[in-house]
């Protein structure tokens, strides 16, 4: 009998608490599905914050162009198959059942992890659709992230800060090295990040996994100016998409004939472009998947920017393995009531609530701008938060913006 998709996912999802580096698994499963990273071109977005918004400029640039455009991005906010999308239609329900069906016997034989499954089904679909072209969003680091198995035509590294150190190295300058790691030979690799010691860094270590800057088949860098601002009309919000716009912008134009895209339809196209849980308003919600200290303070910069009606009130959950105490310290300046939960999803990686209700009466903490409080209980929490006048902010993770948008039916496409 069939794998039905609810099936394919209970089988899927207990494989996300093993994170595995190294891409012999991914081939091992490409392989088993008739290699289709082969099959198309493909471009390579890295970086700790911003690739996600990065991503669906270019994609949304391409298929503007009249190209078939697959884009495949992680995490996912309510579903699995909002991950693997061509032309911005998801991966349908019997795709996901079969292709897991099909690598199970391969996923037991490697011990193949949740992430390294979903990128060789996001291969394999991409192929099956027939894509002309397909967007791959690097999961974590870049080195040795299981989509480091294509060879694109032109890779990116949006922006470099302190996340996932237990697995990335403790410094800004280790996680640049790891980043590094997506550079190819005779392929451009778009720098976005701004600051010049972290470009230098990135320059070195691609050198040096590429092997040299002969122009015929070595390193081929292109430094985004740290002031380069896209000018244009920007259908996303908060100065920082700016920059993510500006970046990919320099990543559209050094791709070859024909995919390199009019100004006219970039512009076009830049205009348009949403994507959900980024800045992203629903009435008088407004959901941020800021989940790192960097991506608070593009939050608080945007809030002070936007300045949505007062007051704002927000619903915060952050996973236990993130800087939290940072992060509350930096939305307590952009906010006036905090309540601090857990995300139902969050299960394995929940902050410690114990720490915060301690943190929270600690006479020696940074004074407090905002009223905050511990509401444990999710739906107790959700149910708070809307009880004021004013603007609700969710955020903290994509798990509690996910968890908000399941619970009041939002749509994410």
């Amino acid at each position: 009998m069939a794998v039905t998709y609810q099936e394919a996912i209970d089988y899927l999802f207990p494989r996300t608490t093993q994170i595995k580096f190294g891409l012999e698994t991914t081939r091992k499963l490409l392989a088993g599905v008739g290699e289709p990273q082969r099959l198309f071109p493909t471009i390579h977005v890295a970086g700790t914050n911003g690739k996600g918004s990065v991503a669906t400029l270019i994609a949304d640039t391409l298929q503007a162009s009249g190209w078939k455009v697959g884009l495949y991005t992680s995490p996912h906010l309510v579903s699995f198959r909002e991950r693997i999308r061509v032309d911005g239609v998801p991966i349908s329900e019997h795709a996901v059942a079969s292709w897991t069906e099909h690598l199970r016997p391969l996923i037991e034989e490697t011990g193949a992890t949740f992430f390294e499954v979903s990128t060789a089904i996001a291969l394999a679909d991409f192929a099956a659709r027939e894509v002309d072209i397909a967007v791959v969003e690097v999961g974590l680091g870049g080195r040795l992230d299981s989509t480091n198995v294509i060879v694109p035509l032109a890779c990116v590294i949006t922006h470099i800060a302190l996340d996932h150190q237990k697995y990335l190295g403790e410094t800004t300058r280790d996680i640049a090295r790891e980043k590094a790691g997506i550079a190819k030979p005779g392929v451009p690799l778009v720098i976005g990040e701004p600051e010049p010691e972290l470009v230098a860094e990135l320059l070195e270590a691609g050198r040096a996994v590429v092997g040299g800057l002969d122009p015929a088949g070595g390193f081929l860098p292109v430094v985004v100016p740290a002031d380069a601002r896209f000018p244009g009309s920007l259908g996303l919000r908060g100065p920082h998409q700016r920059r993510n716009a500006a970046i990919a912008s320099v990543l559209l134009e050094t791709l070859p004939a024909p995919f390199r895209p009019r100004d006219e339809v970039k512009a076009a196209a830049f205009a348009r472009a949403r994507v959900a849980g980024r800045l992203d308003r629903r009435g008088r919600w407004l959901f941020d998947v800021a989940h790192n200290p960097d991506g608070m303070r593009a939050l608080t910069a945007a809030l002070r920017e936007l300045n949505p009606p007062r007051p704002i009130r927000a619903l915060v959950s952050i996973l236990g393995d993130k800087a939290y105490p940072e992060m509350l310290i930096e939305l307590d300046q952009a906010i006036d009531v905090g309540i601090l939960t857990v995300a139902p999803t969050a299960t394995g990686r929940r902050w410690d609530t114990g720490w915060l209700e301690r943190w929270l009466a600690d006479p020696g903490r940074p004074p407090a701008r905002a009223k905050w409080h511990l509401e444990p209980d999710f739906w107790l929490a959700l149910r708070e938060v809307e009880g004021g006048s004013g603007t609700i902010l969710v955020t903290g993770s994509f798990h509690t913006v996910g968890d908000v948008m399941t619970a009041k039916g939002f749509e994410v496409g």
